[in-house]
């Protein structure tokens, strides 16, 4: 059975006017696909932007410009039956590669397991349409 802990996250909303730059992911017990903005665990010692601009360059590898923190989220989710709980730093930030806000997808790796990040508008989240997560981030950006 998997230890049941408390994980610190950062992640990083890149914006590109009513866009915004998320990693697709996929829950096979739920049938269910979501987004998420690109980021991950916080290191020890690690202070949360500089987590976000490691994982840009790890998922992506793309630079972060004008990071910025927006709030603090919590997540209490399950994703493919396995209870998770997470705190949620949150950041705005830009990409340094202007190239990459014209790309429709761009191909990631997370840990050896290949994903895809897409701009999606924020008009595409909501009731009846695909989650973005964390809970309470559309709020969070005044959306």
């Amino acid at each position: 059975m998997r230890e049941e802990k408390i994980r610190q996250i950062a992640i990083c909303v890149c914006r590109d006017g009513d866009r915004i730059l998320v990693a697709e992911g996929h829950d096979s017990k739920k049938g269910q696909t979501f987004y998420r903005p690109l980021g991950g665990a916080i290191d020890f010692g690690e202070r949360g932007a500089e987590a976000v601009r490691r994982e840009f360059r790890e998922e992506i590898a793309a630079e972060l410009t004008d990071v910025r923190y927006v709030g603090m989220l919590e997540n209490i989710f399950t994703y493919e039956g396995q209870r998770g709980h997470q705190v949620v730093l949150v950041y705005d930030g830009r990409l340094s590669d202007a190239s990459l806000y014209e790309k429709g997808t761009i191909q990631g790796d997370e840990l050896g397991q290949p994903f895809k990040a897409v701009w999606m508008r924020l008009d595409e989240f909501g009731p009846g349409k695909p989650p973005v997560y964390p809970d309470g981030l559309l709020e969070l950006l005044g959306v």
